[in-house]
């Protein structure tokens, strides 16, 4: 048996060289890599209602303006805060709409049974707070809603809870769960909560409580149409009323004016009578005359010189016995001729 040959091959020299090149492009790649890295992470972005909490050695400050910003890579850490407005239900689920019991289930102050619905509306107003005052920001935001909600709910009665007293209730809860927000100091700011259903947990309750609210406004209509016509009719009767014034002045204003000029004629009659009273006295006589006896036919007789007749011709008529009724006038002539004068 021959003996065995090992042969020693010389090191190809080709493949060592291309080790050495694949070690250099390895770490070039590796060190370019590195770079892009430490440059893109070097620069964060912040968009509209977005705030950002810059965190370095431990220590957070926020950036709350929009836009592109620089930050030292590994170094500092950067956490975005969403500052739009959110919101969760209580009461109900808001998926799918279903009720939650336990939350919806309260007893009012006259110990009836009442389902209630809410929708909280919150945002964060620090974000390094909501980042690190607490684990579970919203979690106890929750928690103090249903607390001043059972709170404020059984110091009313189920008719204010149902009916008339909602938006009081919606005011006084938000007024108890900013003041418990403002001694845990969390960063989440509570911007409304708002009654969405109220109503008795049985179907009986619930039908008479409506009929009770549908009585309520059918109340409110009428009250409103009474108003309504009373609004109508005032201006009416106010007009009518100061037509019947001014009216009344009118007449007042023309009753006093005929006093004044039926006066002011009596007191010249009166200076004529006070300078001849024997002559007025005739002409006062005549004017009524005429005014008396617009339509008698009269003669008269003056054939007797102290005498004057006056003779209604239509007596004389089929009544020549009864001339001694014939009504005599006896004037002095001297006064006759004084009137014929004047």
């Amino acid at each position: 048996m021959s003996e065995q040959q090992v042969y020693d091959y010389p090191p190809n020299k080709n493949v060592g060289s291309f080790m050495k090149k694949f070690g250099k492009i390895f770490f070039l790649v590796i060190g370019l890599i590195v770079i892009a890295i430490l440059i893109f992470g070097s620069f964060y972005t912040i968009k509209e209602q977005e705030q950002a909490v810059v965190t370095t050695f431990g220590r957070a400050k926020t950036v709350n303006s929009a836009g592109l910003h620089f930050k030292i890579p590994i170094i500092q850490r950067v956490q975005k805060v969403d500052t739009t407005i959110k919101g969760f239900s209580i009461g109900y689920d808001l998926e799918t709409g279903n009720k939650v019991e336990e939350e919806s289930m309260m007893i009012t102050r006259d110990f009836n049974f009442v389902n209630v619905d809410f929708f909280v509306e919150y945002k964060v107003s620090d974000p390094v707070k909501a980042l690190y005052a607490s684990e579970e920001p919203i979690t106890i935001l929750k928690n103090i809603a249903q607390s001043s909600i059972r709170m404020v709910v059984g110091s009313y009665d189920v008719d204010s809870v149902i009916t008339t007293g909602k938006y009081e209730i919606q005011s006084a809860i938000k007024t108890s769960i900013l003041e418990e927000l403002e001694q845990h100091d969390i960063g989440i700011q509570l911007v409304n909560i708002t009654i969405q259903d109220s109503e008795p947990p049985t179907d009986e309750v619930m039908e008479a409580f409506k009929s009770v609210e549908t009585a309520k406004q059918g109340k409110e209509t009428a009250v409103n149409n009474a108003n309504k016509y009373r609004n109508e009719q005032l201006p009416k009767a106010d007009a009518q009323v100061d037509k019947i014034l001014q009216e009344a002045q009118s007449t007042k204003t023309k009753r006093m004016n005929e006093a004044y000029a039926e006066v002011a004629r009596f007191n010249e009659m009166y200076e004529e009578y006070a300078k001849y009273p024997l002559i007025t006295k005739q002409r006062m006589f005549y004017e009524a005359m005429e005014d008396v006896l617009p339509s008698l036919k009269v003669i008269i007789d003056s054939s007797d010189s102290e005498v004057q007749k006056l003779l209604p011709l239509d007596s004389l008529i089929g009544l020549e016995n009864e001339t001694d009724k014939v009504p005599t006038r006896q004037t002095n002539n001297d006064t006759s001729e004084e009137g014929g004068q004047q």
